[in-house]
């Protein structure tokens, strides 16, 4: 029996055997016994999912179709004249009483007119219509990062999840196999009830912690598959590894990126194309002038007359100024610089935020790495030789080797932690995104 708990305690000391630079990435093929899948399914690199989101997600696919709309804009507003010519045709069919009865003559009428607009309206146009298409583009590149973080974050929490389903797994093994051995001891005579009791309770409460994980992951791979436009039933499982690698990038560096960032410039064109808009209402009260030529035939047939004639229309701006376009384009105008003002205050608080959130995870990962893990994984062989020499029985074995689990666990936590804060920072700061060129 002896033998049976010190092979035991030799596996209670594997499960304190953590990596010191980083927790080891999930196998691929390898599923913990209780989540593995009926059917099998896809495994995604974080790559693959980016570029599936890419093609699949409804959001950027939205936003997209908006362009045909402003490239149909841009396009009317760069014409050479905006207000299309008017061509008129008319015919007259004349009834004339003479000495000798009714004369009827035919009469006819053409003309061509033509709007112009005097206020400077068409280079206005084009100023507008150009910024409010840059802008569209600047948002579709802020919703594709988005979409690209939103992806690569849930994939971080399935690759967490997997590994704590495997960590968990492990646990549940050891547990069980110690609850079965304390329960042999105490038929034995060696151990008391009360020490078969807490065995059981723990290999009991490792199966609840495997459940709930279990239960957090497919709730994950669902979002996942949810984002990535999966078909109905495909619950991908993710591929990678978990590291806090310091990243290659200032403080400074971020700030001056997210006064860069594809949201900040949509913002200033967005300004630019209602700022333009306003003078197109203010230029809207000149008149516009309309010119128009006519020519005819018109008389008897032996005197018959060509008529010329040239037509100059304006109309008079008496009632109407346009008020209404003119404060609705101011409105806008405003909007949009408060707008502005504000999310570049916001995304450099942001960053200056995630980036002191990023270094105290940095440092929580550190101490676990370099300071509690090896405590407890010494602290796991003193107690072995303790157990052996019969100075503590296998429950405070056990006690060890749950503090050698938990720290496993804020581990996993603190990376999955650590990869969505900076996810979040390179977000907020516009820095070029994993997969993409700077």
């Amino acid at each position: 029996m002896r033998t049976k708990s010190l092979a035991l305690a030799g596996a209670l000391l594997c499960l304190s055997n953590i990596g010191q630079a980083q927790v080891p990435a999930q196998k691929p093929g390898v599923l913990p016994p209780e989540t593995a899948p009926i059917q099998a399914q896809p495994r995604l690199s974080l790559a693959e999912a980016l570029a599936l989101a890419e093609s699949a997600s409804p959001t950027l696919r939205l936003k997209m179709a908006e362009l045909s709309a402003a490239e149909g804009q841009r396009a009317d507003a760069g014409a050479w004249l905006y207000n299309n010519p008017q061509l008129s045709v008319d015919q007259t069919r004349r009834s004339v009483p003479s000495t000798t009865g009714s004369e009827r003559r035919s009469e006819w009428g053409a003309g061509l007119s033509q709007t112009f607009e005097v206020g400077g309206q068409p280079s206005y146009r084009r100023e507008a219509t150009s910024a409010a298409l840059t802008a569209l583009r600047l948002e579709i590149a802020d919703v594709r990062r988005h979409v690209r973080a939103e992806v690569a974050e849930r994939h971080t929490r399935v690759l967490a999840l997997q590994q704590r389903a495997d960590t968990e797994t492990q646990a549940l093994k050891l547990f069980d196999d110690t609850a079965v051995a304390v329960q042999r001891r105490r038929q034995a005579g060696e151990d008391t009830r009360l020490d078969a009791n807490v065995a059981r309770v723990e290999a009991e409460r490792a199966r609840n912690q495997l459940a709930q994980i279990q239960e957090q992951l497919l709730e994950a791979r669902a979002e996942l598959a949810k984002q990535l436009q999966l078909p109905p039933g495909s619950l991908p499982m993710a591929t990678g590894e978990l590291s806090a690698q310091r990243a290659g990038y200032s403080l400074d560096a971020l700030l001056a990126s997210a006064d860069n960032q594809p949201r900040a410039g949509a913002l200033a064109a967005r300004e630019t194309s209602a700022a333009a808009r306003l003078k197109l209402e203010r230029a809207s009260t000149y008149p516009d002038v309309t010119v128009g030529l006519n020519v005819g035939r018109e008389g008897p047939g032996a005197a018959r007359e060509r008529l010329t004639t040239l037509t100059l229309s304006v109309p008079l701006p008496l009632f109407k100024r346009n008020s209404a376009g003119i404060g609705a384009a101011q409105t806008e105008l405003t909007q949009v610089q408060i707008e502005r003002q504000a999310a570049q205050r916001d995304a450099r608080a942001s960053v200056s935020s995630l980036w002191a959130r990023l270094a105290s995870l940095e440092d929580r990962i550190r101490r676990l790495q370099e300071s509690v893990l090896p405590a407890l994984a010494d602290n796991q062989q003193l107690s072995i030789k303790s157990q052996q020499a019969g100075q503590i029985g296998l429950l405070e074995l056990i006690v060890v080797s749950r503090q050698s689990l938990d720290a496993r666990r804020d581990l996993i936590d603190a990376l999955a932690d650590y990869q969505s804060t900076r996810i979040a920072l390179e977000l907020a700061a516009g820095w070029p995104q994993e997969g993409t060129q700077p």
